[in-house]
């Protein structure tokens, strides 16, 4: 009985930790900055991203070739894209402050997925102008 106790806590604090590295990964790349040649070619409007942005971004990658190796992909970030939506619109009526963070987080996926737009795109263009000097 006490071993699987032990067992449980071992798996629990695993996957705890397994958050905890993913969101900072996450943060890292959203935290980095954005071109303002892709943010107007994408036509994501005002001063800054929304979370409204995200779906646009998340298309533009889909279509965007890779011509380098395995990138990252979108693949978890949409479905915590969704999942905080969902928080938003079930919880968001109670509590100012959890609509206000779901938010807050819905502009972080949406500037992760711009970083990248962005660093697909500039890979691309680094990749044919190695093409064009040969």
């Amino acid at each position: 009985m006490f071993s699987a106790i032990l067992f449980a806590i071992a798996i629990v604090a695993l996957g705890q930790f397994g958050l905890y590295y993913w969101r900072a990964v996450f943060t890292s790349v959203a935290s980095q900055p954005l071109s303002s040649h892709v943010l107007e070619a994408l036509e994501v409007g005002g001063p800054g991203l929304c979370g409204a942005d995200f779906p646009k971004l998340a298309s533009v990658l889909d279509v965007t070739p890779e011509l380098e190796g395995a990138g990252g992909g979108l693949g978890v970030v949409r479905a915590y894209y969704a999942v905080i939506g969902e928080v938003g619109e079930l919880f968001g009526r109670l509590s100012p402050a959890l609509l206000r963070w779901t938010a807050e987080e819905q502009v972080l996926c949406a500037r992760y997925a711009a970083v990248l737009v962005t660093r697909r795109l500039e890979a691309n263009l680094a990749q044919a102008a190695s093409i064009r000097s040969c």
